[in-house]
C-alpha cells in the first residue's frame, strides 16, 4: 500500500491522475514548474479545462490529500507525466523528461517506485533509469540489480480522450511494462486504486511501443481520411457525402477529414518510430506527412476564397478582407491547442494581409506566438457579421448550434464537415 505519491507535471493527464489517487485517500504531493499553476491548484481550482475535473481537485485539496509545489519532496512513488515534444527534424526531445529525472532524483529512498507516463521513444524508460543512477549512486537500479534494486522503475501510458480523462482514466485498461517484474507487481498495485479496467503486463520496451503503436494506427487512418479530402476536392466531388455512402459498406468504417493532426499524441508520436525506425516505418512516415500537409491544402482554399471575395469588390486591398478562423483547439470542445493545425492555419492566413478575426469559445486570450500576427480574438456573433470570409477549422459544439448564421456567408471553406 502506498501511502505518499508524488506526481511530476500537474497538465493534461498528471493533475486528473493525481487527483483521482488523492480522491482515493492517498497523500498526493504534485509538482510542476508552474508557479502558477501550483497555486491555482493549492486554491483548489484547475487551470486547464476538463469536465468534473474542477469539482474533485476542489474536494481533494480541499479535505489535504492534494498539494502542489515547486520543488519534489520525500514519496514511495513517483510519476512522470512531463511533455515528449520534438524538435527540429521530428527528434525526440526528451529534457523535459531529464529534468524531471534530476529534480527527484535528490528525495528518491531505498523502497521507491518511479513510473513514466510521458509517451516516450522506446529505450526511454532505460534512460531515464541511466539519469537517475547518474544523480544517486548510493542506490541500486534495475539495470544493474534487477529484482534486487533500491529503486523499481516501471512505464504505464495514459489513453485517454480529452473531455472524457477523468472517466477513461478510471475504465480504461493499463499497460504496465516494468523494468523488473517486481517494478509490474509494484505498480500494477499501485494502479489498481483507482483504475477499474484491467491492468495488464508487459515489459517496459513493448509498453512504450505500444502507446506508440495506438497512435500511429489513428495517425495512418485519419491520413487516409485526409489524402481521400484532397483527392475528391480535385475531382470535384462531395467528400463527405462520399465517405457517407462508402461506410455503408460492413467492413468499411472511414474517419472524418479535418484541418489536420494536432495534440499533445497523435501529431507526434510516429515520428518517434520513424526516428528509431526509419528504413522500416515507411506507411507510418507517409501518413506523418498526408496529415502534414493538410493544412497547407486548407490554406490554398482559404487564398482561393479571398480572392473571390476581392473580386467582388473592386475596390478592396487584401487589408479589408476579414477573415474569420472558427476553432483553434486541436479537437473539439476543449481548450487544448497544443500542436494544432488550426493555429497554423490561422497564422498563416494572418501573413497574408488580411484581418483575421479568431473564435475559439474555450480560451479567454490568443497563445503568445500571435502577438504580433493581424489577429485578435472575437465573439462569434460579432464575427460572423463582419467576415467577408469564414474558414471553419474545428467543430465545436457551438458552432455546430449556430450553423444557420454561418451559412449566410458567402465564402466558406469548412475543413471538418460542419455543413454535413
Amino acid at each position: 500500500m502506498f501511502n505518499t505519491i508524488s506526481m511530476i507535471g500537474l497538465g493534461y493527464i498528471g493533475l486528473p491522475t493525481a487527483t483521482l489517487f488523492a480522491s482515493r485517500k492517498i497523500k498526493v504531493i504534485g509538482v510542476d514548474v508552474s508557479a502558477h499553476a501550483v497555486e491555482t491548484i493549492n486554491q483548489g481550482k484547475i487551470h486547464i479545462i476538463e469536465p468534473e475535473l474542477d469539482i474533485l481537485v476542489q474536494s481533494v485539496v480541499s479535505r489535504g490529500y492534494l498539494r502542489a509545489t515547486l520543488t519534489p519532496e520525500p514519496a514511495e512513488a513517483f510519476l512522470i507525466a512531463v511533455p515528449t515534444p520534438f524538435s527540429d527534424g521530428h527528434k525526440p526531445d526528451l529534457t523535459y523528461i531529464e529534468a524531471a529525472a534530476r529534480s527527484i532524483a535528490p528525495v528518491l529512498q531505498k523502497g521507491n517506485l518511479v513510473i513514466l507516463e510521458s509517451t516516450s521513444p522506446v529505450g526511454t524508460t532505460e534512460q531515464l533509469a541511466g539519469w537517475l543512477a547518474e544523480e544517486r549512486p548510493d542506490l541500486s537500479f534495475p539495470q544493474r540489480a534487477a529484482e534486487t534494486a533500491d529503486i523499481q522503475i516501471a512505464y504505464c501510458p495514459e489513453r485517454v480522450l480529452p473531455g472524457r480523462v477523468v472517466h477513461e482514466l478510471v475504465d480504461n485498461d493499463r499497460v504496465i511494462g516494468g523494468m523488473t517484474r517486481t517494478a509490474t507487481f509494484m505498480a500494477a498495485a499501485l494502479y489498481k486504486t483507482f483504475v477499474q479496467g484491467d491492468l495488464v503486463a508487459t515489459n517496459a520496451r513493448t509498453a512504450e511501443m505500444c502507446k506508440l503503436t495506438e497512435n500511429s494506427f489513428r495517425d495512418v487512418n485519419i491520413a487516409f481520411a485526409n489524402e481521400l479530402s484532397m483527392i475528391c476536392g480535385k475531382l470535384d466531388i462531395d467528400v463527405w457525402e462520399l465517405i457517407e455512402l462508402a461506410n455503408r459498406h460492413p467492413r468499411v468504417n472511414i474517419l472524418q477529414p479535418g484541418a489536420g493532426v494536432g495534440g499533445h499524441c497523435i501529431a507526434v508520436d510516429p515520428w518517434f518510430i520513424v526516428d528509431t525506425t526509419p528504413d522500416e516505418a515507411r506507411i507510418i512516415r507517409t501518413a506523418r506527412e498526408v496529415n502534414d500537409r493538410k493544412p497547407v491544402w486548407v490554406l490554398e482554399k482559404v487564398k482561393a476564397a479571398i480572392a473571390d471575395s476581392l473580386a467582388t469588390k473592386p475596390n478592396s486591398k487584401m487589408s479589408d478582407i476579414k477573415v474569420a478562423c472558427l476553432g483553434l483547439a486541436f479537437k473539439p470542445d476543449i481548450d487544448d491547442l497544443r500542436e494544432s493545425p488550426a493555429v497554423e492555419i490561422t497564422l498563416h492566413i494572418a501573413q497574408l494581409g488580411c484581418q483575421v478575426l479568431a473564435v475559439e469559445p474555450n480560451i479567454d486570450a490568443l497563445p503568445r506566438k500571435f502577438s504580433k500576427s493581424h489577429c485578435v480574438l472575437s465573439p462569434l456573433a460579432e464575427t460572423l457579421v463582419a467576415a467577408d470570409v469564414v474558414c471553419v477549422l474545428v467543430k465545436h459544439r457551438s458552432f455546430i448550434e449556430a450553423i444557420q448564421d454561418i451559412r449566410r456567408n458567402g465564402q466558406i471553406v469548412d475543413a471538418v464537415g460542419l455543413f454535413t
